[in-house]
Protein backbone atom coordinates (compact mmCIF):
# COMPACT_ATOMS: atom_id res chain seq x y z
CA UNK A 1 0.00 0.00 0.00
CA UNK A 2 0.92 3.52 -1.18
CA UNK A 3 2.11 5.73 1.46
CA UNK A 4 -0.80 8.97 2.30
CA UNK A 5 1.97 11.28 2.00
CA UNK A 6 2.53 9.68 -1.91
CA UNK A 7 -1.16 10.79 -2.63
CA UNK A 8 -0.78 14.12 -0.81
CA UNK A 9 2.30 15.18 -3.23
CA UNK A 10 0.61 13.52 -6.03
CA UNK A 11 -2.65 15.74 -5.65
CA UNK A 12 -0.39 18.84 -5.33
CA UNK A 13 2.27 18.04 -7.97
CA UNK A 14 -0.83 17.69 -10.29
CA UNK A 15 -2.56 21.38 -9.29
CA UNK A 16 0.89 22.50 -9.98
CA UNK A 17 0.39 21.14 -14.12
CA UNK A 18 3.19 18.20 -13.49
CA UNK A 19 1.97 15.21 -16.22
CA UNK A 20 1.02 12.24 -14.72
CA UNK A 21 3.66 9.74 -16.83
CA UNK A 22 6.37 11.98 -14.78
CA UNK A 23 4.87 11.84 -11.75
CA UNK A 24 4.08 7.62 -12.23
CA UNK A 25 8.41 7.93 -12.32
CA UNK A 26 8.88 9.90 -9.95
CA UNK A 27 6.79 7.87 -7.13
CA UNK A 28 7.99 4.65 -8.55
CA UNK A 29 4.21 3.88 -9.51
CA UNK A 30 2.61 2.53 -12.06
CA UNK A 31 0.07 5.21 -14.47
CA UNK A 32 -2.98 2.89 -14.23
CA UNK A 33 -2.44 3.76 -10.35
CA UNK A 34 -2.24 7.38 -11.01
CA UNK A 35 -5.42 7.19 -13.04
CA UNK A 36 -6.77 4.84 -10.61
CA UNK A 37 -6.53 7.44 -7.48
CA UNK A 38 -8.06 10.17 -9.72
CA UNK A 39 -11.27 8.33 -11.33
CA UNK A 40 -12.27 7.42 -7.71
CA UNK A 41 -11.65 10.63 -6.30
CA UNK A 42 -8.87 9.26 -3.93
CA UNK A 43 -6.57 12.36 -4.61
CA UNK A 44 -9.78 14.72 -4.00
CA UNK A 45 -10.42 14.20 -0.27
CA UNK A 46 -9.47 16.07 2.52
CA UNK A 47 -6.56 13.43 3.51
CA UNK A 48 -5.11 15.82 6.10
CA UNK A 49 -8.72 15.17 7.80
CA UNK A 50 -7.71 11.53 7.66
CA UNK A 51 -5.98 10.06 10.93
CA UNK A 52 -2.34 8.14 10.06
CA UNK A 53 -2.50 4.69 11.28
CA UNK A 54 0.85 2.50 11.36
CA UNK A 55 1.34 -0.48 11.81
CA UNK A 56 2.68 -1.84 14.81
CA UNK A 57 6.63 -3.07 14.49
CA UNK A 58 7.24 -6.85 14.36
CA UNK A 59 9.26 -7.64 17.86
CA UNK A 60 12.92 -8.45 16.86
CA UNK A 61 14.32 -11.32 18.68
CA UNK A 62 17.08 -10.22 21.28
CA UNK A 63 19.71 -12.67 23.21
CA UNK A 64 18.10 -12.00 26.15
CA UNK A 65 14.64 -13.41 25.29
CA UNK A 66 15.47 -16.79 26.96
CA UNK A 67 16.66 -15.30 29.94
CA UNK A 68 13.31 -12.93 30.65
CA UNK A 69 10.98 -15.15 32.54
CA UNK A 70 14.11 -15.65 34.98
CA UNK A 71 14.89 -11.99 35.30
CA UNK A 72 10.80 -11.59 36.14
CA UNK A 73 10.87 -14.28 38.49
CA UNK A 74 14.13 -12.81 40.33
CA UNK A 75 12.77 -9.38 40.54
CA UNK A 76 9.76 -10.38 42.13
CA UNK A 77 10.99 -12.14 44.98
CA UNK A 78 14.33 -9.20 44.96
CA UNK A 79 12.31 -5.79 43.55
CA UNK A 80 15.91 -4.10 45.01
CA UNK A 81 17.92 -6.45 42.79
CA UNK A 82 20.25 -4.35 40.71
CA UNK A 83 20.74 -5.13 36.88
CA UNK A 84 24.77 -5.67 37.52
CA UNK A 85 23.82 -8.76 39.75
CA UNK A 86 21.34 -10.11 37.11
CA UNK A 87 24.10 -9.84 34.40
CA UNK A 88 26.20 -11.66 36.83
CA UNK A 89 23.58 -14.26 37.38
CA UNK A 90 22.81 -14.85 33.63
CA UNK A 91 25.73 -15.31 32.42
CA UNK A 92 26.48 -18.09 34.83
CA UNK A 93 23.34 -19.61 33.20
CA UNK A 94 24.92 -18.88 29.87
CA UNK A 95 23.39 -15.55 28.39
CA UNK A 96 25.73 -14.50 25.93
CA UNK A 97 24.42 -11.36 25.14
CA UNK A 98 25.82 -7.55 26.06
CA UNK A 99 24.99 -5.74 29.89
CA UNK A 100 22.86 -2.68 28.33
CA UNK A 101 20.10 -4.37 26.69
CA UNK A 102 19.65 -6.30 30.38
CA UNK A 103 19.74 -2.85 32.06
CA UNK A 104 17.35 -1.40 29.70
CA UNK A 105 14.86 -4.11 29.80
CA UNK A 106 15.48 -4.28 34.14
CA UNK A 107 14.41 -0.54 34.26
CA UNK A 108 11.25 -1.34 32.21
CA UNK A 109 9.65 -4.07 34.46
CA UNK A 110 11.24 -3.78 37.79
CA UNK A 111 8.16 -3.74 40.23
CA UNK A 112 8.03 -0.32 41.56
CA UNK A 113 6.44 0.70 45.17
CA UNK A 114 3.21 3.23 45.38
CA UNK A 115 4.09 6.23 46.17
CA UNK A 116 3.83 6.86 49.62
CA UNK A 117 0.80 9.83 50.67
CA UNK A 118 2.30 12.97 51.09
CA UNK A 119 1.49 14.21 54.95
CA UNK A 120 2.79 17.66 55.24
CA UNK A 121 4.04 18.35 58.87
CA UNK A 122 1.93 21.15 61.12
CA UNK A 123 1.73 22.39 64.16
CA UNK A 124 -1.32 22.76 66.28
CA UNK A 125 -2.95 25.92 66.70
CA UNK A 126 -1.54 28.78 69.14
CA UNK A 127 1.79 26.43 69.18
CA UNK A 128 4.46 27.90 66.51
CA UNK A 129 5.27 31.35 65.17
CA UNK A 130 8.52 32.06 62.66
CA UNK A 131 10.04 35.65 63.26
CA UNK A 132 12.62 36.86 60.66
CA UNK A 133 13.80 40.10 59.35
CA UNK A 134 13.91 40.80 55.57
CA UNK A 135 15.93 43.59 54.29
CA UNK A 136 14.49 45.96 51.77
CA UNK A 137 16.50 48.75 49.55
CA UNK A 138 14.26 52.21 49.20
CA UNK A 139 15.40 55.94 47.36
CA UNK A 140 15.66 57.00 50.99
CA UNK A 141 17.57 54.13 52.52
CA UNK A 142 17.64 50.28 53.51
CA UNK A 143 14.95 49.67 55.63
CA UNK A 144 13.77 46.32 57.84
CA UNK A 145 11.04 44.29 57.76
CA UNK A 146 10.37 42.44 60.69
CA UNK A 147 7.78 39.60 59.97
CA UNK A 148 6.04 37.02 62.63
CA UNK A 149 3.33 34.65 60.97
CA UNK A 150 1.57 32.16 63.06
CA UNK A 151 2.42 28.35 62.13
CA UNK A 152 -1.29 26.93 61.74
CA UNK A 153 -3.14 29.88 60.31
CA UNK A 154 -0.62 31.45 58.65
CA UNK A 155 -1.69 35.09 59.91
CA UNK A 156 1.19 37.69 58.97
CA UNK A 157 2.27 40.35 61.00
CA UNK A 158 5.15 42.80 59.59
CA UNK A 159 6.30 46.26 60.35
CA UNK A 160 8.87 48.39 58.70
CA UNK A 161 12.32 49.90 60.62
CA UNK A 162 15.39 51.96 60.18
CA UNK A 163 17.60 49.39 61.88
CA UNK A 164 17.90 45.83 62.89
CA UNK A 165 18.51 45.77 66.67
CA UNK A 166 17.22 43.73 69.62
CA UNK A 167 15.07 47.20 70.81
CA UNK A 168 13.59 46.91 67.75
CA UNK A 169 13.10 43.37 67.73
CA UNK A 170 11.29 43.52 71.33
CA UNK A 171 9.77 46.40 71.10
CA UNK A 172 8.27 44.74 66.91
CA UNK A 173 7.40 41.55 68.36
CA UNK A 174 5.49 43.36 71.22
CA UNK A 175 3.30 45.05 68.62
CA UNK A 176 2.74 41.76 67.08
CA UNK A 177 1.70 39.68 70.01
CA UNK A 178 -0.99 43.10 70.78
CA UNK A 179 -2.06 42.64 66.98
CA UNK A 180 -2.36 38.77 67.81
CA UNK A 181 -4.02 39.12 70.72
CA UNK A 182 -2.00 36.53 72.59
CA UNK A 183 1.46 34.71 72.05
CA UNK A 184 2.50 31.52 70.33
CA UNK A 185 4.59 28.76 72.45
CA UNK A 186 7.23 29.04 70.81
CA UNK A 187 8.74 30.99 68.10
CA UNK A 188 11.23 30.18 65.47
CA UNK A 189 13.83 32.82 64.34
CA UNK A 190 15.13 31.99 61.20
CA UNK A 191 18.87 33.65 60.37
CA UNK A 192 18.87 36.00 63.39
CA UNK A 193 22.33 35.41 65.08
CA UNK A 194 22.27 38.47 67.47
CA UNK A 195 19.32 36.54 69.08
CA UNK A 196 19.86 32.79 68.46
CA UNK A 197 22.64 30.55 67.20
CA UNK A 198 23.62 27.29 66.72
CA UNK A 199 26.66 26.26 68.53
CA UNK A 200 28.80 24.31 65.94
CA UNK A 201 30.93 23.11 68.96
CA UNK A 202 27.95 20.83 69.96
CA UNK A 203 27.12 19.36 66.75
CA UNK A 204 24.50 22.13 66.26
CA UNK A 205 22.56 20.93 68.90
CA UNK A 206 23.13 23.01 71.23
CA UNK A 207 21.60 26.84 71.75
CA UNK A 208 23.23 30.05 72.63
CA UNK A 209 20.98 32.57 72.87
CA UNK A 210 21.50 37.17 74.01
CA UNK A 211 20.79 37.54 77.81
CA UNK A 212 17.99 40.27 77.14
CA UNK A 213 16.54 38.15 74.61
CA UNK A 214 16.24 35.03 77.50
CA UNK A 215 14.84 37.52 80.18
CA UNK A 216 12.18 38.71 76.91
CA UNK A 217 10.83 35.20 76.38
CA UNK A 218 10.30 34.61 80.33
CA UNK A 219 8.92 38.14 80.41
CA UNK A 220 5.81 37.07 77.62
CA UNK A 221 6.16 33.33 77.89
CA UNK A 222 7.26 31.99 74.84
CA UNK A 223 9.97 29.51 73.85
CA UNK A 224 12.34 30.45 71.56
CA UNK A 225 13.94 28.15 68.78
CA UNK A 226 16.51 28.45 65.94
CA UNK A 227 14.81 27.01 62.24
CA UNK A 228 16.31 23.89 61.31
CA UNK A 229 16.67 23.20 57.24
CA UNK A 230 13.09 23.19 55.53
CA UNK A 231 11.43 19.78 56.08
CA UNK A 232 7.90 20.70 55.77
CA UNK A 233 6.86 16.73 55.03
CA UNK A 234 8.84 15.65 58.46
CA UNK A 235 9.68 18.25 61.28
CA UNK A 236 10.53 21.82 61.47
CA UNK A 237 8.80 23.49 59.23
CA UNK A 238 9.49 27.03 57.82
CA UNK A 239 7.52 29.49 55.92
CA UNK A 240 8.82 31.67 53.35
CA UNK A 241 7.20 35.11 54.18
CA UNK A 242 9.88 37.56 52.87
CA UNK A 243 9.72 36.46 49.26
CA UNK A 244 5.96 36.26 49.23
CA UNK A 245 6.03 40.18 50.87
CA UNK A 246 8.95 41.17 47.87
CA UNK A 247 6.67 39.39 44.93
CA UNK A 248 3.25 40.61 45.89
CA UNK A 249 3.55 43.45 48.44
CA UNK A 250 6.97 45.67 47.52
CA UNK A 251 7.38 44.66 43.56
CA UNK A 252 6.12 47.42 41.42
CA UNK A 253 4.56 49.77 44.22
CA UNK A 254 5.75 53.38 45.10
CA UNK A 255 6.41 54.36 48.51
CA UNK A 256 6.60 58.36 49.61
CA UNK A 257 8.39 57.80 53.58
CA UNK A 258 8.30 55.14 56.05
CA UNK A 259 5.06 56.29 57.39
CA UNK A 260 3.54 55.71 53.67
CA UNK A 261 5.65 52.79 53.50
CA UNK A 262 3.93 51.31 56.75
CA UNK A 263 0.48 52.70 55.97
CA UNK A 264 0.62 50.65 52.85
CA UNK A 265 1.99 47.72 54.57
CA UNK A 266 -1.15 47.62 56.77
CA UNK A 267 -3.41 48.13 54.22
CA UNK A 268 -1.92 45.36 52.26
CA UNK A 269 -2.05 42.73 54.94
CA UNK A 270 -5.64 43.47 55.99
CA UNK A 271 -7.20 43.63 52.29
CA UNK A 272 -4.43 40.89 50.42
CA UNK A 273 -2.01 39.15 52.85
CA UNK A 274 -4.16 37.86 55.72
CA UNK A 275 -7.78 37.81 53.45
CA UNK A 276 -6.75 35.59 50.41
CA UNK A 277 -7.06 32.19 50.08
CA UNK A 278 -3.60 30.38 51.28
CA UNK A 279 -2.36 27.88 48.81
CA UNK A 280 -1.54 25.22 51.59
CA UNK A 281 -3.99 25.35 54.11
CA UNK A 282 -6.64 26.10 51.62
CA UNK A 283 -8.52 29.44 53.26
CA UNK A 284 -7.72 32.66 54.87
CA UNK A 285 -5.71 33.24 57.51
CA UNK A 286 -7.42 35.41 59.28
CA UNK A 287 -10.33 33.07 59.07
CA UNK A 288 -8.36 30.10 60.23
CA UNK A 289 -7.09 31.87 62.81
CA UNK A 290 -10.69 33.37 63.98
CA UNK A 291 -11.93 29.72 64.26
CA UNK A 292 -8.92 27.66 65.35
CA UNK A 293 -6.30 29.50 66.99
CA UNK A 294 -6.95 33.04 68.56
CA UNK A 295 -8.01 31.15 71.91
CA UNK A 296 -5.24 29.24 71.70
CA UNK A 297 -2.25 31.72 72.22
CA UNK A 298 -1.09 31.88 75.66
CA UNK A 299 -2.16 35.27 77.58
CA UNK A 300 -0.20 38.56 76.67
CA UNK A 301 1.60 39.96 79.43
CA UNK A 302 0.27 43.03 81.81
CA UNK A 303 3.06 45.26 81.06
CA UNK A 304 5.51 45.77 78.16
CA UNK A 305 9.14 44.24 78.87
CA UNK A 306 11.43 46.50 80.86
CA UNK A 307 14.90 46.58 78.75
CA UNK A 308 17.73 46.08 81.46
CA UNK A 309 20.32 47.61 79.12
CA UNK A 310 20.80 51.24 77.95
CA UNK A 311 19.31 53.09 75.18
CA UNK A 312 21.88 53.20 72.07
CA UNK A 313 23.25 56.70 71.48
CA UNK A 314 24.62 58.01 68.49
CA UNK A 315 28.62 57.09 68.56
CA UNK A 316 31.26 60.05 69.02
CA UNK A 317 34.29 60.52 69.00
CA UNK A 318 36.43 60.75 72.46
CA UNK A 319 39.22 63.12 72.97
CA UNK A 320 42.52 61.35 75.20
CA UNK A 321 41.75 64.29 77.91
CA UNK A 322 37.81 64.05 77.83
CA UNK A 323 36.59 62.52 81.19
CA UNK A 324 33.86 59.76 80.81
CA UNK A 325 30.92 59.69 83.38
CA UNK A 326 29.98 55.97 84.20
CA UNK A 327 26.05 55.94 85.60
CA UNK A 328 25.78 54.28 88.71
CA UNK A 329 22.98 52.24 89.14
CA UNK A 330 21.78 50.53 92.79
CA UNK A 331 20.80 46.80 92.33
CA UNK A 332 17.28 47.60 93.65
CA UNK A 333 16.71 49.23 90.31
CA UNK A 334 17.01 46.15 87.96
CA UNK A 335 15.36 44.49 90.54
CA UNK A 336 12.34 46.58 90.54
CA UNK A 337 12.87 46.25 86.80
CA UNK A 338 12.28 42.19 86.69
CA UNK A 339 9.14 42.31 88.31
Amino acid sequence: MHRRETRVLLRHYLEQGVGKTELARRFGISRRTVYHWIETGQLDRDLDSQEARYRARPPVATQLDPYKAIIQERLEAFPLLTAQRLFEELRSAGYPGGYTQLKEYVRQVRPHAPPEPVVRFETPPGYQGQVDFGTFQLPWGRRYALLVVLGYSRLLWMQFYTRQTMTTLIRGLESAFEFFGGVPQELLFDQMRSVVLSDERLGGSGLIMNAEFVRFAAHWGFRARACRPYRAKTKGKVERPIRYVRQSFFYGRTFLNDDDLNSQSEHWLQRVCNARRHRTVGEPPRARFERDERERLGALAQRPYPMLGLPSAAVVPIRASQRIEVQRRPLSVYAEAVR
